[in-house]
């Protein structure tokens, strides 16, 4: 009886330049939101708590918030050029949708039960739905921001979050939203450690299905 034949493989595109550069921009700039957003809240803090000394930036509170703001400039900005570069080549309609209900589940209980397989620069249900959920938070953050940093000029954007106080409990609770896909996103990449180069380099190796390959190489 003979072996079966190895499925052929290609060093392919998976991750365009433009998705890793805007990748670890977006990294670096949300990091330093984070930071500075719990130095400014251990100000204020709204909750029981204070976050360590440690895991914030500035070292004042007039400090984090000039981290906070250049951070935000450039997490916006970065943010825009991913969106226009997104829509305009296809990548978020290719990578992150359809989502349906049914294959997220699906997903996460094999995900659980670590059965999950994983193909270097495609996105199974789990993961589109992650980024499109963060993608949300990112709005969300932006705009509960700034009814809290210019709460007379942007006052419908305030009310419309039912007050300063309540649209600061918001934009926290986005930002725990964020946090929380940080963590999984390293804890992911810690999994399957083979996903780290191609952020890097973009090229990975994978099982060569002809006709789809092909069109990937044109698209990236």
């Amino acid at each position: 009886m003979s072996e079966p034949q190895a499925k052929p493989q290609a060093i392919l595109i998976v991750h365009p330049l433009v998705v890793r550069v805007t990748h670890w921009i977006n990294a670096f700039a949300m990091v330093c939101m984070l930071m500075s957003g719990w130095a400014i809240y251990n100000a204020s803090p709204i909750f029981p708590f204070t976050f360590p000394v440690w895991a914030t930036v500035g070292g004042w509170l007039g400090g984090s918030i000039a981290w906070h703001f250049a951070a935000m400039w450039l997490l916006c900005a970065n943010g825009l050029l991913y969106l226009a570069y997104g829509l305009a080549s296809g990548h978020l309609r290719r990578k992150l949708l359809p989502v349906h209900p049914r294959e997220v589940a699906r997903d996460a209980a094999l995900a659980l039960r670590f059965r999950l397989p994983h193909d270097t620069g495609r996105y199974n249900a789990v993961q589109r739905a992650l980024y499109l959920l963060v993608l949300m938070l990112g709005v969300l953050l932006v705009a509960s921001g700034l009814s809290i940093w210019k709460p007379v000029q942007f006052s419908w954007l305030t009310a419309l979050f039912g007050g300063f106080d309540f649209a600061r409990r918001v934009h926290f609770v986005a930002m725990a939203g964020v946090a929380g896909f940080v963590v999984v996103h390293l804890a992911l990449v810690l999994l399957v450690p083979r996903t780290l180069p191609p952020m890097f380099t973009g090229r990975a190796r994978r099982v060569s299905h002809a006709p789809r390959e092909a069109q990937e190489r044109t698209r990236a």
